[in-house]
């Protein structure tokens, strides 16, 4: 069983200010379990969510944390404040529509210039 010091309380603060969690976890979750569990409890009145755990960028301690790294691994710490709760903001990324019809509806033009003096 784990101890009390392999588990972590995170909450997720979204970008409106509102709280997902707190809930607790332990120090070998993955960043992308934990990304998992966002999509999972996301409120379904929120426009905007995400779709994919690649729509979500977790931010803790000012870092963008990786999907293969554990929370363990991403502890801040400032962050290890007994009975503490970590808070992680969340950041969604909108999808890259208008970028990709752009790069289909114009193909790119090759400019060289060349200046003799």
């Amino acid at each position: 069983m784990a101890s009390v010091q392999d588990q972590l309380e995170i909450k997720f603060r979204l970008t409106d200010g509102s709280d997902i969690g707190p809930k607790n976890f332990p120090a070998a979750t993955s960043v992308a379990t934990l990304k998992e569990s966002i999509l999972a409890q996301w409120p379904k009145e929120k426009d905007n969510g995400p779709r994919t755990v690649k729509d979500v960028k977790l931010i803790s301690a000012g870092k963008i944390l990786e999907n293969n790294r554990t929370v363990g691994e991403c502890r801040s710490p400032l962050c290890d404040i007994p009975g503490g709760v970590t808070t992680m903001h969340v950041v969604v990324q909108p999808p890259s529509v208008d970028k990709e019809k752009k790069a289909t509806t114009q193909p790119k033009q090759n400019k060289c210039v060349c200046v003799i003096l």
